[in-house]
């Protein structure tokens, strides 16, 4: 047996019954998903199922337990807000094209990251700080259902975790804002009041977002089994690979491809059903 979460603003009940007698499942539908327990289905079943309707289906994996779990570790970026920070500071400076045409290369994973970031902050020298402050204050915003999921781990005493291949400035703010538990980030390099087109210190990357995962673990003392790891680009796919579980949310195809489930028509909300939690 396996369980299906759906999820989605054009999730009805009736057609969480019909789903349900589809797959002779058995259905608990709840107001911001439903669960429906049931065999296991091929791949080839459960595509065909998420094609027919616009709302999300998922199958949980089989040995992913969500009362176990104690940690969400999320990606900024596109993930949690709804900018790439690099990019919009980007437009201050009139390079935003060319910004963005590295971020989206990164984030299909068609150039490493760790170089990809040095290119696109080298085009960022000799900007005023003060921009950042601007991009975070006019541009950044949460993505939907990101304060009821984090309000809801939080009840839960499930920590949570921010770790970025963007800046710290902006996770730190977050951080304090949001009353995260955990963050990692890169650091921009100023000097004068102006940007010096360097990062500071080791590039926060694929392989560091991974190994914050398991750092974490090892200091709360609970197994990567009970992690959720969650991210839309190719460099958290590694951190994602050693969660219980990993969300693709909104995500590059790549991404989608290789987690365990994936948030396309939901907000963050969507989180709180896989770990079946209601606000």
């Amino acid at each position: 047996m396996t369980t299906l979460v759906l999820q989605g603003a054009a999730l009805t009940r009736n057609v969480a019954e019909k789903i349900t007698a589809q797959i002779e499942g058995q259905l608990n539908y709840e107001s911001l998903f439903a669960l429906i327990d049931c065999p296991l289905l091929s791949a080839v079943d459960l595509a065909t199922l998420k094609s027919s309707y616009n709302f999300d289906i998922n199958q949980l994996p089989a040995d992913f337990e969500p009362t176990t779990a104690k940690l969400l570790v999320t990606d900024m970026d596109s993930t949690l807000i709804n900018i790439e920070c690099v990019d919009e500071i980007a437009d201050f400076i009139n390079v935003k094209p060319q910004v963005a045409e590295i971020t989206e290369a990164a984030m299909r994973g068609e150039i490493d990251f760790e170089t990809s970031l040095r290119q696109r902050v080298a085009l960022l020298k000799g900007l005023d700080v003060s921009a950042l402050e601007r991009v975070y204050d006019e541009r950044l915003k949460l993505n939907p259902g990101a304060e009821m999921m984090l309000q809801v781990l939080q009840q839960q005493n499930i920590k949570t975790a921010l770790v970025s291949g963007g800046f710290t400035f902006f996770t730190e703010r977050l951080k304090k804002r949001l009353g995260l538990d955990f963050t990692m980030a890169n650091v921009l390099a100023e000097h004068n009041g102006k940007l010096t087109g360097e990062v500071e210190g080791d590039i926060c990357g694929a392989q560091a977002k991974a190994d914050f995962l398991l750092s974490h673990c090892d200091k709360l003392d609970i197994s990567p089994s009970q992690v959720i790891a969650m991210g839309d680009g190719a460099n958290d796919l590694l951190m994602m690979d050693e969660a219980g579980l990993s969300i693709a949310y909104h995500a590059k195809p790549k991404v989608q491809q290789q987690a365990n489930v994936a948030l396309n028509y939901c907000g963050l909300e969507g989180v709180l059903g896989f770990l079946q939690l209601q606000a």
